[in-house]
């Protein structure tokens, strides 16, 4: 076959850039997904068995069944998940992205974000918040009490809130917050900020009882990372247009499942190209160590696809200390050293630090493999061991791996 590649990644880039991402409603799993049933998990990263998980990919797993009244012991959780009774799915096939674990099951609600240009749909769970939560493997009692009040209680409220509200342009709650200092993955404090200034005259006109104002607005403000899942699903609902293109080497996912990370390329369809997934290097909470510490998962590094997350780290000079890197300076680095290996800058979302300057945006696998340079995602860290949860945060790079492979069955598609 013969491909125009440049004038295919053109195509691709453009369309990164035409996206128009709205969040428009709450829905549940059930209600958006096809096919998902109680017995059905989804998981973050590509495709894996219960037998290759890691620790707290089961202890989320384990979690996520107890949650759904499938069981309410941990034991027979367990054997559920070894012996086929449950069934895991990737969450990307089913539209849906969510970080770390990424558990979506049934009952779970889900922000919805709408790409207006493409009309197409994408989906993710709510941000917990920080430490012992579902997303870094964390599965007691007080983690399931807070997912069934994210169902009963606040996605309700959210819901009537966003009918009241309409739709709300996310980027450019992404634009402000990027202003701000976040870089969108592991610093959401502006943009988290700037969601529940946009949101809380709504919620507040939808809620009657003290109980539920008092729960609901400590939560959309005391949580610095809420709006990480609302920027995972307008990534997604960025990407999903720009598959298929004939010819295009650009990456329209990246993500971990805590064994193996995985890309896919626009012209190679759908297949995954895995590799075994890094160590994460970053600080820990006092007490933890590299030692506790479960190698990179998650789907949260769509962000870094349309270039936000580590490619921004440029933008966002207070994240510098928290994911360990050496200083502003390194920061500004690693997004000069992103364009070296993007198609180009996205002006839909400029660093106000770097001259207004569009991020990196649409990783091309030709020019990591012929530059050595790697993608870098910026990502929180989970304990090794289930049920214990978050430990630390910091830097981790994509394995080059996958992106040789994906080359490799390119040059094959090319000589057919």
């Amino acid at each position: 076959m013969k491909f125009d590649i440049n004038e295919a990644n053109k195509i691709a880039f453009e369309r990164i850039q035409k996206a128009n991402n709205f969040l428009v409603d709450v829905k549940y799993a059930h209600e958006v997904i096809e096919g998902m049933d109680k017995y059905t998990i989804g998981h973050a990263g590509p495709p894996i068995k219960w037998e290759d998980m890691c620790g707290p990919m089961k202890g989320a797993i384990v979690g996520a069944i107890i949650y759904e009244g499938l069981t309410d012991s941990y034991e027979e959780a367990e054997e559920m998940a070894a012996t086929g009774k449950v069934k895991f799915v990737s969450n990307h096939s089913m539209g849906c992205v969510g970080p770390m674990s990424g558990m979506v099951t049934y009952s779970m609600p889900l922000v919805v974000v709408k790409n207006e240009t493409f009309g197409n749909y994408a989906y993710s769970t709510f941000n917990e918040g920080l430490g012992k939560v579902m997303r870094f493997g964390a599965n007691d009692e007080s983690v399931i009490k807070r997912l069934k009040w994210l169902e009963q209680v606040f996605a309700p409220v959210l819901k009537k809130a966003l009918a009241l509200s309409g739709p709300i342009n996310v980027q450019v709650l992404i634009a402000k917050a990027l202003a701000m200092g976040d870089e969108l993955h592991q610093r959401n404090v502006a943009a988290s900020s700037v969601f529940a200034r946009t949101i809380l005259p709504y919620l507040v006109r939808v809620m009657d009882d003290k109980k539920t104002i008092e729960e609901v607005t400590d939560f959309v403000t005391g949580n610095e990372q809420f709006f990480l899942n609302i920027a995972m699903a307008n990534s997604k609902a960025t990407m999903d247009p720009v598959k298929n293109i004939e010819g295009s080497t650009i990456v329209t996912a990246m993500s971990r499942n805590g064994t193996n990370f995985g890309i896919k390329v626009s012209g190679l369809g759908e297949q995954w190209f895995e590799a075994p997934v890094n160590m994460p290097q970053g600080l820990y909470f006092p007490g933890y160590s590299e030692k506790d510490a479960n190698p990179d998962m998650g789907d949260s590094a769509i962000v870094e696809c349309i270039g936000l997350g580590g490619f921004a780290m440029g933008a966002a000079p207070a994240v510098v200390q928290f994911v360990g890197a050496a200083s502003v300076q390194a920061a500004i680095q690693y997004t000069m050293d992103m364009e070296e290996i993007t198609e180009g800058t996205n002006s839909t979302y400029q660093m106000p630090n770097m001259n207004f300057q569009g991020v990196p945006t649409g990783i091309d696998i030709r020019k990591v493999v012929e530059t050595g340079i790697l993608p870098v995602i910026n990502t929180g860290m989970a304990h090794k061991e289930p049920g214990v949860g978050q430990i630390g945060a910091g830097i981790v790079t994509a394995p080059l791996d996958c992106f040789v492979k994906a080359v490799m069955a390119f040059s094959e598609l090319i000589e057919e």
